[in-house]
């Protein structure tokens, strides 16, 4: 490494002397010296970094110790280690469950629907604000699109149940009796969940992803809006000749790590939005709302580990092969 270091050096030299550094400046610029001095050098640096490391290792690898109960049948008599292998009896289990068609189904499919009307929608409203002028006004609606995200799943559950509660609800009370209809029983409806689950998640998400776009856009060098607008460009054409252009490799990048999360779901939305209705499964299960179930009302660890190991690797395969699609394609916009 130092003897790469000194031929950039050397290399530059005379460049860097034409520009009037002296050869201190080039030191400081090209240092030389042993590993152990730059180690030394950088120190502090390493014990800021400590820290951040310290928890990423306790938080997100040491629990990977405990994968090994996917493959077992776990006592807890016994503990992790002491507990007989079982294979992929588990794994079998999961796909051989009456649930499992149901919640891979719902899992991916209301992933794809959200993946797609949200990247939608956020980017409309990042356009709107990005057209509005004052600034003021721009700050206050940035705020009010991000309440919903920073709510409390239960507080939303609660939310939605205020509006379709069957004796007391918005809707059943004052909605619904202007056009002659009859009260509905939400809660024991499962036909009207996926439209009520996509609303839910959209007015909760939208403002968050809808700020990540706005930054994007901001950061657009304006000159190609002067540029079209002397040419006599008009907005629709700016944001479609322009901005989409422009924001295409964000859009790619955030709909790579999303799909990295298709065989997961948001655990509140589907099960404290819709109160845990049991007349409501064939609609709101989930892998992850299956994992919890087998985990409080039957107890099986193993089970449910199996279930969450395995949204791991399929995460983790759709990612990969999605960056790959990527990065034949258009190399610049791959995530890796």
């Amino acid at each position: 490494m130092t003897q790469y270091t000194g031929l950039l050096r050397k290399a530059a030299a005379p460049y860097l002397r034409k520009r009037g550094f002296s050869m201190k400046a080039q030191a400081k610029y090209y240092p030389q010296g042993s590993t152990k001095k730059r180690f030394i050098k950088y120190l502090p640096l390493y014990f800021l970094i400590l820290p951040g490391i310290t928890y990423l290792i306790i938080n997100n690898y040491l629990p990977m110790v405990g994968l090994v109960l996917a493959f077992k049948k776990y006592s807890f008599a016994k503990g992790i280690f002491d507990s007989p292998w079982n294979g992929i009896d588990n794994f079998k289990f999961l796909f051989g469950s009456k649930w499992a068609g149901i919640m891979f189904r719902n899992t991916i499919l209301y992933n794809v629907v959200f993946l797609a009307l949200g990247t939608v929608f956020a980017i409309f409203v990042a356009i709107l604000l990005n057209e509005l002028t004052n600034d003021r006004m721009k700050k206050l609606h940035q705020t009010l699109i991000l309440i919903p995200h920073l709510i409390s799943t239960v507080i939303i559950g609660y939310i939605v149940f205020a509006f379709l509660s069957e004796k007391n609800g918005l809707i059943n009370n004052s909605i619904l009796p202007l056009f002659g209809r009859a009260p509905i029983s939400w809660y024991t409806e499962a036909k009207y969940w996926p439209v009520i689950l996509v609303i839910v998640q959209l007015w909760r998400s939208f403002g968050f992803q809808s700020i990540v776009y706005f930054a994007t856009i901001v950061g657009f060098d304006t000159a190609y809006y002067e540029a079209a607008m002397i040419d006599g460009a008009t907005v629709w054409q700016l944001i479609t000749r322009i901005t989409l252009p422009l924001l295409k490799p964000t859009v790619i990048i955030l709909t790579i790590m999303a799909l990295g999360r298709m065989f997961a779901s948001d655990f509140g939305l589907f099960y404290q939005v819709p109160m845990n209705s049991g007349l409501l499964y064939s609609t709101t299960t989930t892998i992850d709302t299956f994992v919890y179930r087998a985990l409080m009302q039957d107890g099986d660890v193993s089970r449910s580990l199996a279930a969450g190991f395995l949204q791991s690797v399929l995460g983790f395969t759709v990612v990969m092969i999605t960056n790959s699609v990527v990065r034949r394609v258009e190399e610049d916009s791959a995530l890796f």
